[in-house]
C-alpha cells in the first residue's frame, strides 16, 4: 500500500515537472512566489516546461517539486472539535497560510495595476484593498493568538465572551471586504486575454476567499459556540 502511494506521488510530481511554468502559476496559488525567488520567468517565459526551466537555471528539480508540493492545501477537516484541536488546526491551516498568501497577492496586484494601467478592466485599487485586508487580518490574528485562544485553551473562562464578540464583529468586517474583493475582480474572473500574472493573481484571490470563509466558519460555528453556551 505504501509503495502504491509513493508511486502515485511520484507520478504527480513527474506530471508537474512536465507542465509549463505559466500553467503551474495559474493553477497552484503560491507558486508565483516560488518561481520569483528562483528567478523562473512564469510570465513572458510562461510556456517553458518546469523541467527545462530548472535545468537551464541549474536548479535541483526534485527540490523545486517538493517546494511546490508543499503549497498544496487541501480542505482537510480538523482532527476533532475539541478546542485545542480546533485552535491548532486554525493556526496551521489558516493563520499561517494567510500570512503567506497576502504579501504575494499584494505584489502581483500592484504589478497588474502598473503594467495594465491603461486598460478599462484593470482592477484599480486592488493592491490597496489587499493591503487593507492584510493589515486587518494581521491585527485580528494577533489578538486571537495572544488573547482569545490562550483564554479558550485554559478552559471555560467567563470573560472569554467579550473577546469572542469582538472577533465575531471583525469577522463581519472581513466578510464585507470579501464582497468588495469579489466585486473588484469580477468574482476572481480574469479577462480572456489576461497575462499569466493576472491569472495567477485571481487564482490566488479565489483561494484566499475560500480559505477565509472556511476559517470564519470554523470559529463562528464550531469553536466559539462551545464557550458562549458555557457562560
Amino acid at each position: 500500500m505504501n509503495a502504491r502511494i509513493e508511486s502515485l506521488q511520484q507520478e504527480a510530481a513527474s506530471s508537474l515537472a512536465d507542465q509549463a511554468l505559466g500553467q503551474i502559476a495559474v493553477q497552484l496559488p503560491g507558486a508565483t512566489a516560488v518561481f520569483r525567488r528562483l528567478k523562473l520567468d512564469f510570465c513572458c517565459g510562461g510556456q517553458t516546461i518546469l523541467r527545462q526551466a530548472a535545468n537551464e537555471k541549474n536548479l535541483d528539480l526534485a527540490a523545486v517539486l517538493a517546494e511546490l508540493d508543499g503549497l498544496e492545501r487541501g480542505s482537510a477537516s480538523p482532527a476533532g472539535t475539541e478546542p485545542a484541536q480546533l485552535i491548532s488546526h486554525i493556526l496551521q491551516r489558516y493563520h499561517q497560510v494567510h500570512r503567506e498568501q497576502l504579501p504575494e497577492l499584494i505584489r502581483m496586484a500592484q504589478r497588474v495595476e502598473l503594467v495594465h494601467q491603461g486598460r478599462a478592466d484593470v482592477p484599480k485599487g486592488l493592491g490597496d484593498l489587499l493591503q487593507t485586508i492584510e493589515a486587518e487580518m494581521l491585527d485580528h490574528m494577533h489578538k486571537e493568538e495572544n488573547i482569545l485562544f490562550p483564554m479558550l485553551q485554559a478552559g471555560n473562562n467567563p470573560f472569554a465572551v467579550h473577546p469572542i464578540n469582538v472577533m465575531r464583529s471583525e469577522h463581519i468586517s472581513h466578510g464585507l471586504q470579501l464582497e468588495r474583493l469579489t466585486e473588484l475582480t469580477q468574482d476572481a474572473t480574469p479577462p480572456v486575454d489576461a497575462c499569466n500574472t493576472w491569472r495567477a493573481l485571481y487564482a490566488g484571490i479565489a483561494q484566499l476567499k475560500d480559505d477565509l470563509i472556511n476559517h470564519i466558519h470554523l470559529e463562528n460555528n464550531v469553536l466559539f459556540p462551545q464557550f458562549e453556551k458555557a457562560t
